[in-house]
């Protein structure tokens, strides 16, 4: 089974807007909420797969209660782990010019036993893979205790991202601009490496619509699409981690790995909100997917 840990779990709000001005009044043609969380988006996206999956994240209030709702309509297999706080929203505004707006709540403060509990849950499962996903809330300690024998991924950023690299996780990956956050290196294959000096078995970079670097201990690759698309980008990155678990799970070349989360990348942007992929995308481009030898 994969186990997805998503500590500050949200519901998602996404607004579709004709346009968006600062300073505007905005008519909302359209209104969607979903249980979210980068951790959660990724449960979804491999339980559309198919895949053994459990979501395992913390819930408080009216807020957390719609998103353990909506997870069990989607039949998703949970664990929520109470906290007295509540749950954050994220806003997603899309606009027709394809432009894709974000704000994103803080998150409720936890408390010194509501994180111990939250790691003890975490740790109480024995997954085949771990995803730790998305930031820490107030009060949280790090990801580095959470990583335990299985092979595991974090996808965080900024301090989180460093000080998880101490709990040696297999794969991190961060976007270009994270990468260079942390590092302060401009040259993305050089930023990966010294992640690994520092913890990471290997390093996935997302380069927007040039796909995917990989820095691994076998090899270093660059994966690309055949196409650039447009749509919601939103899921892109949390389907990239769903690919990369799966990969992992099956024990796949890092080849196929990559073909696979480029693909199923391409079919998030192409799906209404996060964790939704066109299914019929990601099974044909998957076969597309260019992905080419670098020099370390």
């Amino acid at each position: 089974m994969i186990v997805t840990v998503t500590p500050n779990t949200a519901l998602d709000v996404t607004y579709t807007v004709d346009g968006l001005r600062a300073g505007d009044v905005h008519r909302v043609r359209e209104v969607r909420h979903r249980a979210g969380g980068k951790g959660v988006n990724v449960a979804r996206v491999l339980h559309t797969l198919g895949a053994d999956v459990r979501a395992l994240f913390t819930a408080g209030g009216a807020t957390g209660a719609a998103v353990v709702g909506d997870l069990a309509a989607a039949g998703i297999p949970a664990t929520a782990v109470p906290i007295g706080g509540e749950t954050r929203r994220t806003i997603t505004v899309l606009a027709d010019d394809g432009s894709v707006t974000l704000l994103n709540e803080p998150g409720p403060r936890l408390t010194g036993n509501e994180w111990q509990t939250f790691a003890e849950a975490v740790r109480a499962r024995k997954p085949d893979v771990l995803v730790c996903s998305g930031s820490l809330p107030p009060g949280a300690g790090g990801y580095a205790g959470l990583f335990g024998d299985a092979p595991s991924i974090l996808d965080t950023s900024g301090e989180a991202l460093l000080a998880g690299l101490a709990g040696k996780p297999s794969v991190v990956k961060p976007n270009a601009d994270e990468l260079r956050e942390v590092t302060g290196l401009r040259d993305p294959v050089a930023a990966a490496a010294e992640l690994r000096k520092a913890g990471a078995g290997a390093v996935v970079v997302s380069l927007g619509a040039e796909g995917l670097l990989a820095v691994t201990g076998s090899g270093t690759w660059h994966a690309a699409p055949s196409t650039v698309l447009t749509g919601n980008t939103t899921g892109a990155g949390d389907a990239v981690v769903a690919a990369l678990a799966l990969g992992l799970s099956r024990a796949e070349s890092w080849q196929d790995i990559l073909r696979r989360a480029v693909a199923l990348s391409g079919a998030a942007v192409l799906g209404p909100l996060a964790g939704d992929v066109d299914l019929a995308h990601y099974r044909a481009e998957q076969g597309l997917v260019a992905v080419r030898a670098r020099p370390d």
